[in-house]
């Protein structure tokens, strides 16, 4: 502004967050003077230079009349800048304090300016700008009231400083319950949408599918997500192979995708409702069957009784046993064709089984027959039935080695008939009737006896 209003120089100092300025003040000369001091000059008494100064000029009041004045105002103007200049100490003792405040508070603002940042904060996808004197991230977040947590994601990582024109980003986590081809997760993302968890995850999408819209925001709260990938399954079915692309959540499904149809009794190699696996292979069975009624015997038990009147190694069969049937429904059915074990479904006793009864005998056998031991029994017994102590002669009347008909082999004793008995008791009681009637009973081969 000219050397008539002074001049300053300023000089700043400081060093960290706080600055100083200090200002250096130059003194300039001022040559005004108020009108009152020329219109109002002192009295003599008053000032004791204007008197000298009258008196050396003699006549002061004539001299102004005589010269215009011109000397009297020149001294009025000496005096008043002598009582300037005298006052001039103390106007700038009280002006330094002053100056050094001002220097000390500019100090503080280029400080204050200097630690302000301008910084941008995005919060789950909502950006702002703001001014902040944080030193880092981690302060930054507590001046915002941002809280995060294990789960979050925060970019850059908390503690690291922060300068003017930063982005600082975060993204909350959230829970997922994620089940992914049938299988289930407890997962967390930071993405916002189902979409970009999915991108997140490396989850595949093409071709996939979703429980919900790709484009579902994903709240705070998270949300529960089932996802079917596609998979490659092959088919074989009718003698032919069949592969397909699905994302079914059954083999069913996928096999009606395949445009197979189940009938009647068909299935699978693998249970309809299991979860197709990629690469998997499913085979159709076919199945035809039908019920097969068979008529099958009930064997009979045998009953045996002990009879005292028998000699031992005698039994006697007094009841004859009849076996038994029943009928028996089966399901048998094929599988592609072949033929498979039949399984018994049903059966029912069509005749129930009759037992043999047999006497036994426990009676101890004769040590002789007087009168006809040391006779040739053997051959007359080979004549008779060819030593065979079951034979039964084409009539059916006699039997046993000595061909006895029934009567009169119950007669001499025996029980039943003789071609049960034991070959011993046969002998027995062909000895018997020998003393009583000879060789008569055995007209064709009684010689046999004595040869």
């Amino acid at each position: 502004m000219g050397n008539s209003q002074g001049s300053h120089r300023a000089a700043r100092r400081g060093s960290g967050r706080h600055t100083v300025e200090y200002v250096e003040v130059a003194a300039y000369a001022d040559t005004y003077a108020p009108s009152y001091e020329l219109q109002q000059p002192r009295l003599p008494h008053q000032n004791p230079g204007a008197v000298a100064a009258a008196d050396t000029v003699g006549g002061g009041a004539r001299g102004d009349a005589r010269g215009g004045g011109h000397g009297g105002r020149a001294a009025a103007r000496r005096a008043a800048r002598h009582r300037k200049e005298a006052g001039r100490p103390e106007a700038l003792r009280r002006l330094v304090p002053r100056a050094l405040v001002v220097a000390f508070l500019a100090g503080g603002t280029s400080a204050f300016v200097a630690s302000d940042k301008a910084v941008k904060l995005s919060v789950d996808g909502v950006p702002r700008t703001m001014h902040t004197f944080a030193d880092d991230v981690t302060e930054l977040l507590e001046d915002q009231g941002v809280e995060v947590g294990a789960h979050d994601l925060v970019a850059p990582a908390p503690g690291t400083e922060l300068a003017s024109g930063d982005e600082v980003v975060v993204r909350y986590g959230r829970p997922l319950t994620l089940t992914l081809d049938g299988r289930r997760h407890r997962v967390w993302t930071t993405a916002r949408t189902v979409e970009g968890a999915l991108r997140q995850l490396g989850v595949r999408a093409e071709g996939a599918y979703l429980s919900v819209s790709r484009s579902l925001a994903i709240g705070r709260a998270g949300l529960a997500l089932d996802v079917r990938t596609e998979r490659t399954v092959t088919f074989m079915a009718d003698g032919r192979e069949r592969t397909i692309r699905t994302n079914a959540a059954t083999v069913g499904a996928a096999l009606a995708e395949a445009g197979i149809s189940l009938r009647g009794q068909d299935t699978t190699s693998v249970p309809a409702e299991s979860f197709p696996r990629d690469g998997q292979r499913v085979t159709v069975m076919r199945i035809r069957g039908a019920k097969e009624v068979r008529e099958e015997p009930i064997p009979f038990e045998v009953i045996k009784t002990e009879d005292a009147s028998l000699f031992k190694g005698t039994e006697v069969v007094v009841q004859p046993g009849e076996v038994g049937s029943r009928r028996v429904t089966y399901f048998v059915r094929t599988v592609n064709g072949v033929r498979q074990k039949p399984r018994k479904v049903a059966e029912e006793i069509a005749r129930e089984p009759v037992a043999r009864r047999v006497m036994v005998g426990t009676k101890e056998k004769p040590a002789f027959v007087a009168g006809a031991d040391g006779l040739n029994w053997n051959g007359l017994a080979q004549c008779e039935s060819g030593g065979r102590p079951g034979a039964v002669d084409p009539t059916g009347n006699y039997g046993g080695l000595y061909q006895f008909d029934t009567r009169t082999w119950q007669s001499l004793g025996g029980s039943g008939r003789p071609q049960e008995a034991s070959a011993e008791e046969q002998t027995y009681r062909a000895k018997k009737l020998y003393v009583q009637r000879g060789a008569s009973p055995w007209p064709h081969c009684g010689d046999r006896l004595r040869g």
